[in-house]
C-alpha cells in the first residue's frame, strides 16, 4: 500500500518480482488532497517558482496567468531529450514506484488525478520508453522524469504486453485517460530523484541475492578443499567487533554443520608429533578461501548501509518547493539534489567489484591443479591437452572482472557544472545507479562460471554425498541446468542458464 510509509525493500520486491498490485492509501491520498487545495488559494497572489516563474535560470522571467497551464506541458515536453539504450523493464517500473510514492507524501501540491493513473499504470505494467542517457542528477532526474511524465499526459511511446504502443493507443484500449495538468504537475513529476532511487532499490535487491550467492559457492569451495574449521568459528570471528563479519562467518558455520568434509584442528600433525620440517599439507587455505568472512563482511556491511539511505530517499519528498500544508508555507530548496544516492551507488559497485574479484580468485583457486592439489587443469574432465574444461571460461570471467575494476571508479564525484552554471555541482546519481547496475550484472557473470566449476569439481571428487544439505540440493538444482561435460562443447548457454537461475532464486543464509 503506498502512502503508508516506510515503503521498505521487501515491499519494493513485492511488486517489482511478485507482482503485488499497489494500493494508495487513504491517508495519503488526503496528504494529497490537502496540498493541492491549500497551494491552489496560496499562489493566487504570490510569487512561486515553476508556477508563475520560468524554471532554473529562467526563473527571472515571470509567467503570466494564462499561459501557467501550457508552461507545465512545456517544461515536460521540452526535457524530453533521453538517449542511449531504452531502460530495462524493471528499472521503468522500480522508477514509476519510487515516484509514486514520493507523490504520496503531500508535499508536492499535485492534483490526485496524477497518483491514480500512476498506480494504474504500474499495475497495468504501462512502461514508458525511459532512456539511459540524460540526467545530472542535480535538480532531480529531469531527463528521464520527463520521459515518465510524457506518457502520463498521454503522449510518446509505451512498452505494454511486452510490445511498443502509443500511449494514447494503450490508454484508449484500457479506457484510461490522461492527467489533467492544473499549475503544478509537470514540475513536481520531473523535479525529483526517482529514477537513481528506483534503479537503486533494484541495484540493491540484486547485490543482496549475489552477496548470499557468492557466501553459498565460498561454503561449498571450503567443502571441496576440506578446510578446518577455524577460519569460519564463533571464537576467531568473534574476536574482531564488525558484526557483519560475525553475521557471515554464523551462516557459514549453519550450513556447514551438517558437511562431513569440514576438518578440526585434532589431527596429529597439529599435537606435536609431526617430525617433518617440510609440512606437505597447507596448515591454512589460501586467503580467498580462509578470509571469507573478513573479505564478505565488508561488503554486507555497505549493503546494509547503502539500503538505510536509499530507502530514506524513497520516503523522502525530492522535489521543489516543498509545500507545507499544515504549517501553511512553500519551502524554495534543493531536495532534488542526489548526492545522498549517488554516493551509495558508487559505494555498493567498489562492494560488488570485490565481491567479483573474490569470485575470480576463487575460481583460479579451481582452475590451477598446483593451488588446489587435488583437481585437473581447468576442471577438465577429459584427456589433458586433448580437451580443455574451462579455460575459456575463465578468460571470461578475467575479462570481466577487468571491466568492473574500471567502472567502479565513482561517478559521484564527476560533477560538471551546466544549465547556465544554476546547476553547478551535481550529483550524476542516475549514471551512478545505472553503471552499478552493469557492475552488479557482470558479478553474476562471473559467479555463473565460479559456480559451474564448482559443480565440475564436485564431480570429479565424487563428495555430492558428503555436502551439508543446503550445499548439496543447490548442487542437484544447478546440475538440472548445466550438465557434468567431459568432452569439449560450448559454455555459454550453460554459464547464462546459471546467472538466471541466481538472479531469480532468492536465498536466506543471512
Amino acid at each position: 500500500m503506498v502512502g503508508k510509509l516506510p515503503l521498505l525493500l521487501d515491499d519494493f520486491y513485492s511488486i517489482l518480482y511478485e507482482q503485488l498490485p499497489v494500493g494508495l492509501e487513504d491517508k495519503g491520498i488526503l496528504q494529497v488532497q490537502e496540498s493541492y487545495h491549500f497551494l491552489e488559494d496560496y499562489c493566487k497572489d504570490k510569487i512561486i517558482y515553476g508556477i508563475n516563474t520560468g524554471f532554473g535560470p529562467m526563473a527571472k522571467y515571470k509567467i503570466s496567468e494564462k499561459d501557467q497551464v501550457a508552461l507545465q506541458y512545456n517544461l515536460i515536453r521540452s526535457h524530453c531529450t533521453g538517449s542511449g539504450q531504452k531502460m530495462e523493464a524493471s528499472h521503468v517500473l522500480s522508477i514509476m514506484v519510487a515516484r509514486l510514492n514520493s507523490l504520496m507524501l503531500g508535499k508536492s501540491g499535485i492534483h490526485e488525478n496524477v497518483v491514480a493513473l500512476l498506480k494504474e499504470m504500474i499495475n497495468h505494467q504501462i512502461l514508458p520508453h525511459i532512456y539511459e542517457h540524460g540526467g545530472v542528477g542535480a535538480s532531480g532526474d529531469l531527463v528521464q522524469l520527463a520521459h515518465l511524465s510524457l506518457a502520463l499526459i498521454g503522449e510518446g511511446m509505451v512498452d505494454y504486453n511486452q510490445k511498443s504502443h502509443p500511449t494514447k493507443e494503450v490508454f484508449d484500449l484500457l479506457g484510461l485517460k490522461p492527467i489533467a495538468i492544473h499549475f503544478r504537475e509537470g514540475l513536481a513529476l520531473v523535479n525529483g530523484t526517482s529514477a537513481m532511487t528506483g534503479i537503486g532499490m533494484m541495484n540493491l535487491i540484486k547485490s543482496n541475492n549475489l552477496l548470499q550467492w557468492s557466501l553459498l559457492a565460498s561454503i561449498v569451495l571450503t567443502e571441496i578443499v576440506e578446510s578446518f574449521d577455524d577460519h569460519f568459528s564463533k571464537e576467531l570471528n568473534d574476536s574482531k567487533q564488525h558484526k557483519s563479519q560475525q553475521k557471515i562467518a554464523k551462516a557459514m558455520r549453519k550450513v556447514l554443520r551438517a558437511s562431513s568434509l569440514i576438518r578440526h584442528r585434532n589431527a596429529p600433525i597439529y599435537k606435536g608429533k609431526n617430525r617433518d620440517k617440510i609440512l606437505m599439507e597447507k596448515v591454512q587455505e589460501n586467503y580467498s578461501i580462509s578470509c571469507v568472512p573478513q573479505i564478505l563482511g565488508p561488503i554486507h556491511q555497505t549493503l546494509d548501509n547503502a539500503e538505510k539511505i536509499v530507502v530514506q530517499e524513497l520516503n523522502s519528498a525530492n522535489d521543489n518547493p516543498i509545500i507545507d500544508a499544515k504549517a501553511g508555507r512553500i519551502f524554495h530548496g534543493g531536495n532534488f539534489h542526489g548526492d545522498f544516492v549517488a554516493l551509495e551507488m558508487d559505494k555498493i559497485k567498489i562492494a560488488v567489484t570485490k565481491l567479483s574479484i573474490l569470485a575470480e580468485r576463487q575460481l583460479n583457486y579451481l582452475m590451477n591443479d598446483k593451488l588446489n592439489n587435488k583437481l585437473p587443469p581447468f576442471l577438465n574432465l577429459g584427456k589433458l591437452g586433448f580437451n580443455y574444461g574451462l579455460q575459456g571460461a575463465q578468460f571470461t570471467a578475467t575479462s570481466t572482472v577487468a571491466e568492473n575494476q574500471m567502472l567502479a571508479n565513482p561517478m559521484y564525484i564527476h560533477s560538471i557544472p551546466n544549465n547556465n552554471e544554476n546547476q553547478d555541482v551535481v550529483s550524476m546519481g542516475t549514471n551512478a545507479a545505472l553503471i552499478t547496475n552493469r557492475v552488479i550484472n557482470n558479478a553474476y557473470e562471473v559467479l555463473a562460471i565460479e559456480w559451474l566449476a564448482l559443480l565440475q569439481a564436485i564431480e570429479y571428487l565424487r563428495i555430492e554425498h558428503k555436502l551439508s544439505e543446503v550445499t548439496g540440493r543447490t548442487f542437484r538444482s544447478l546440475r538440472r541446468i548445466a550438465p557434468k561435460f567431459v568432452a569439449d562443447k560450448p559454455k555459454y548457454e550453460a554459464i547464462r542458464a546459471i546467472k538466471e537461475h541466481l538472479l531469480e532464486h532468492k536465498l536466506d543464509l543471512l
